[in-house]
């Protein structure tokens, strides 16, 4: 190995249609979770994410109406 760049070069006219597709996958997913994490760690949000934590516990949102 005689240097990093040509360590990481990439052939990109070799590149099949899954590897662009694993490509473009991956940075998406990428981009997205640096927006979800901008959004759940903005203090703007706080107040409206704490309001809806605990969702996920609340059974009684299940029960029909005839129960209630």
């Amino acid at each position: 190995m005689s240097s990093l760049a040509e360590y990481f070069h990439t052939d990109w006219a070799a590149l099949t249609l899954n590897d662009w597709i694993g490509l473009v996958t991956t940075v998406v997913v990428f981009i997205l979770m640096i927006v979800a994490y901008i959004y759940v760690f903005h203090p703007a949000n706080r107040e409206y994410l704490e309001a809806k934590k605990n969702i996920p516990l609340d059974e009684s949102r299940f029960e029909s109406e005839e129960k209630r």
